[in-house]
């Protein structure tokens, strides 16, 4: 796949390197091709390279967003057509919400007007991202979304990367509690300081 990442912070590189490791093209959508950070991340290997967000976004197939909250609506205005392309949105809008909109989701839904948004990505820590293996187990990831096609695409980019499963949390209307499912694993490793290298398995009787 071909798949443009904006924003290339903790997830956005975590998710570059694992998934141009995985074989597929990766184009960081940045501001300053020239940033000391973009060019090492693009030197580490020849599936990466670096190019402005409007062109990373009209080349891709995927466009995965792992941006700050307050940069989400101008980015969502500036991406050009995609209506048909598949956006997943890894951000959360826990503590600043994306004004006017309630998510970075519900921002790319209505300024864009792509019919395959996907919430993924936005549960776990960028450590997990880039490594979903406890020993020998593989931790899960968690998509939610109302597109069956954007939905196909998240779960096996995340078992490209290694995740063991990606879980179906359901449609648009389960956007929000994915985003409060992702509340829990910040609150357990980061506020109650019991470590980022922690995650989430569902397991069956």
């Amino acid at each position: 796949m071909k798949i443009a990442i904006i924003g290339a912070g903790n997830v956005g590189g975590a998710l570059a390197q694992g998934w141009a490791k995985a074989g597929h093209s990766v184009i960081l959508g940045v501001r300053d091709v020239t940033n000391k950070e973009i060019t090492t991340l693009v030197a580490s290997s020849k599936n990466l390279r670096a190019t402005s967000v409007s062109e990373a976004a009209r080349e891709a197939e995927i466009i995965l967003v792992a941006l700050p909250i307050p940069a989400v609506v101008e980015v969502a205005k500036n991406l050009g057509e995609v209506k048909d392309k598949i956006i997943i949105d890894a951000t959360n809008a826990a503590f600043q919400k994306p004004t006017p909109f309630t998510t970075a989701f519900e921002a790319f839904k209505t300024l864009t007007r792509c019919e395959h948004v996907v919430k993924c990505f936005n549960s776990t820590g960028f450590e997990n991202m880039e490594n979903p293996q406890y020993g020998a187990i593989g931790i899960d990831m968690f998509v939610a979304s109302s597109s069956a096609k954007g939905k196909q695409a998240a779960s096996q980019l995340a078992k490209d990367l290694g995740f063991a499963e990606c879980y179906d949390f359901g449609g648009d209307d389960k956007v929000q509690l994915l985003e409060h499912f992702a509340m829990a694993w910040i609150n357990l490793a980061i506020i109650q300081k019991q470590g980022r290298n922690m995650a989430f398995k569902l397991i069956r009787r």
